[in-house]
């Protein structure tokens, strides 16, 4: 039996998902952005051999600068870069909208920087 696709989203194959580089990622910093619209951090994540980029993240609601650093993360890495005010963002944050905030997207247990999300 086919299951039906999730509602309003057509179907897509596997060679999209393949085409969307989601990686691990170990969070380095983590600042306020004031020049953003809405309340946002900057956070800067190492991707291993990635290397080291920059977002602007809308997670405040649920989150202190301190909670984030060192915590492994999902990042989409292969968007083009998007300029948010005065910076450039270099890859999406991935997480979770709840009525509280978002939560962000981590990993169960450690692995390598730049391991890709199968």
């Amino acid at each position: 039996m086919e299951q039906p696709s999730a509602p309003g989203h057509a179907p897509i194959e596997w060679a999209d998902f393949e085409r969307v580089v989601m990686v691990a990622g170990t969070v380095l910093r983590v600042e306020p952005f004031p020049q953003a619209r809405k309340p946002a951090y900057q956070v800067w994540v190492d991707f291993g051999p990635y290397g080291e980029r920059k977002t602007s993240a809308q997670i405040t609601g649920l989150y202190q600068p301190q909670d984030l650093v060192g915590r492994q993360i999902v990042g989409v890495i292969n968007f083009p870069e998007k300029q948010i005010g005065p910076m450039r963002s270099q890859f999406l944050l991935t997480g979770f909208h709840t009525e509280d905030g978002v939560v962000v997207t981590t990993v169960e247990r450690p692995v390598a920087n730049g391991a890709r999300l199968a």
